[in-house]
């Protein structure tokens, strides 16, 4: 244990109501890093084969724990007749619905827009009106969401790994978010690879340290298909890359 830090097992005891959304993006998006953009073009071209055929914006869909990042939901826009971002930090709920009020959509999306768009279901579509017409949010915490298999695309990016240091609830935040999605829907989800905590501001935060092991042994059970990217990319201090697996739901129900 470092010294001086106070101990943050679990995801209660991290301080949620002091996490800064603003201070978050201008680290994290303001400025694009080079794994965030390879990532939106994974996602992408992962959804884009997916939907190859489907009825434009037929789906529904849901960013888990979107934080104060945007691009999740913004992969999933061509797909979605609406989509929902589920936050618990107060402060990120309220930069969201910020985000998604007319002409509040940051410019600091652009940059992750205009890789989207490069794909041809991506085009002809208008972001900023958009999101204002398909985007929802609602306060809500990941672990109140079992059982509820309710969505057809769905989203979770540096959630489960980055709330708590417990093992058992890394591995109950994927069972939650994976028994919301419906048989067949197509999902995303992101770790930070072996992080052992990060900051905001002025406050720390909890972390799971999870590898490719880790990541593909809480999700095969829920998954009809599934593919894990190892991306060697540390874009902060405290861990050794990002891990982003994109697959399908498969239609095993697991309990609590």
């Amino acid at each position: 244990m470092e010294r001086g830090r106070v101990t943050m097992d679990r995801n209660a005891d991290a301080p949620w109501s002091k996490f800064d959304p603003e201070v978050y993006v201008d680290n994290n998006y303001r400025t694009p890093l080079e794994v965030d953009l390879l990532i939106v073009r994974l996602l992408r071209d992962y959804f884009s084969s997916c939907f190859t055929g489907a009825v434009p914006h037929a789906a529904r869909g849901v960013d888990v724990g979107a934080g104060a990042n945007l691009y999740p939901a913004l992969s999933m826009l061509p797909w979605c007749e609406k989509i929902l971002l589920l936050e618990y930090a107060q402060p990120n709920v309220e930069y969201l619905e910020k985000q998604i009020s007319s002409g509040g959509l940051d410019t600091a999306w652009d940059a992750f827009w205009d890789v989207l768009r490069e794909a041809p279901a991506y085009r002809g579509t208008d972001p900023g009106s958009r999101v204002g017409e398909v985007v929802r949010v609602e306060r809500a915490n990941l672990f109140d969401l079992d059982g509820q298999r309710r969505w057809d695309i769905g989203t979770m990016f540096f959630v489960a790994d980055s709330m708590s240091e417990c093992p058992e609830e890394f591995r109950r935040g994927v069972r939650c978010f994976m028994n919301a999605l419906n048989e067949g829907a197509p999902f995303a989800v992101a770790f930070m690879k072996e992080s052992v905590g990060y900051r905001v501001g002025g406050h720390r935060y909890p972390a799971y340290r999870v590898n490719e092991d880790r990541a593909r042994e809480s999700l095969e059970p829920f998954s009809s298909e599934l593919e894990i990217h190892d991306l060697h990319h540390v874009v902060r201090p405290g861990h050794e890359g990002i891990l982003l697996a994109l697959g399908r739901r498969n239609a095993e129900i697991a309990v609590p």
